[in-house]
């Protein structure tokens, strides 16, 4: 899969890539380990608003450059940083809060972590669908020990990912999480070496954008708000969005697309 041309970048702490209906956002502060100053949050914040826009793009994906994926908020920025994250405006097209935009986009969105995620980085990947990670990759939330209370999802989000005693173990000690031990908790999908990291971003993204755009947009809704709900509230999130497909859907394109995806898995076939 090629790359696309692209205008020269209106970004200076990002660096994008698009191949196809695909996009790579990286964040592009090596040297201060990505952490989250006002700019990248700014350019960061702009870059998901335009993809959230382009109806041509089908996944994204989110990584760092040098050997960190981020290190969270930039603290020597504060309060300015601090600021800037606790963005609370109640209009989504408005809002320049990153982690809620990651939160709220309706494409799916891999994490590919590099290096540490340490407490605001942290989040950030726990803001996005799909985590994969290289074996350099280390998780920590340091809430604690610099005495900031989460507030973009931490606290919530990594009991319902890893468990309870997991998640308080990593939390109330401030302990970093090897990569490793990360896979063995469910935290991460895909665990590679450092070299194989991105193109297996790519090649994820390019079986994610191979689905039916609309449905595959659908199951990542339900997906997700059926894991906040009781399992007869998921169940029932199901059979609505099911009903309504089964509506819409046209039956000729289904079975074209049925067809497509038993010759290309037969072709993949050893014995082809």
């Amino acid at each position: 899969m090629g790359t696309d041309k692209e205008p020269p970048s209106p970004y200076t702490a990002l660096l994008l890539e698009r191949r196809q209906d695909i996009v790579r956002i990286s964040l592009n502060r090596p040297e201060k380990l990505n952490a989250l100053s006002v700019q990248l949050q700014s350019e960061l914040s702009d870059a998901l608003s335009a993809v959230a826009a382009d109806s041509s793009v089908r996944v994204l994906i989110v990584s760092g450059e040098g050997r960190a994926f981020c290190a969270g908020l930039d603290l020597h920025e504060f309060p300015e940083s601090l600021t800037h994250f606790q963005d609370r405006s109640q209009d989504r097209h408005q809002n320049r809060n990153v982690f809620r935009q990651l939160d709220e986009i309706s494409l799916p969105v891999i994490a590919a972590i590099n290096g540490p995620a340490i407490t605001g980085g942290f989040e950030l990947a726990l803001s996005c669908d799909l985590l994969i990670a290289s074996t350099n990759a280390r998780f920590a939330d340091t809430h604690g020990r610099i005495g900031v209370m989460p507030g973009a999802g931490l606290s919530q989000k990594l009991s319902r990912i890893i468990g309870l005693p997991r998640a308080l173990a990593v939390s109330l000690t401030g302990e970093f999480l090897e990569a490793e031990t990360a896979y063995a908790y469910g935290l991460i999908s895909h665990l590679v070496e450092p070299e194989a990291l991105m193109p297996l971003a790519w090649r994820l993204a390019g079986d994610i954008a191979a689905g039916e755009p609309a449905v595959i947009r659908e199951m990542k809704r339900v997906i997700k708000e059926g894991a906040r709900a009781t399992l007869a509230g998921g169940m029932e999130l199901e059979r609505a969005a099911h009903e309504h497909w089964s509506r819409e859907m046209d039956i000729d394109e289904v079975i074209s697309r049925k067809n497509q995806l038993f010759q290309r898995n037969r072709a993949k076939s050893p014995d082809h």
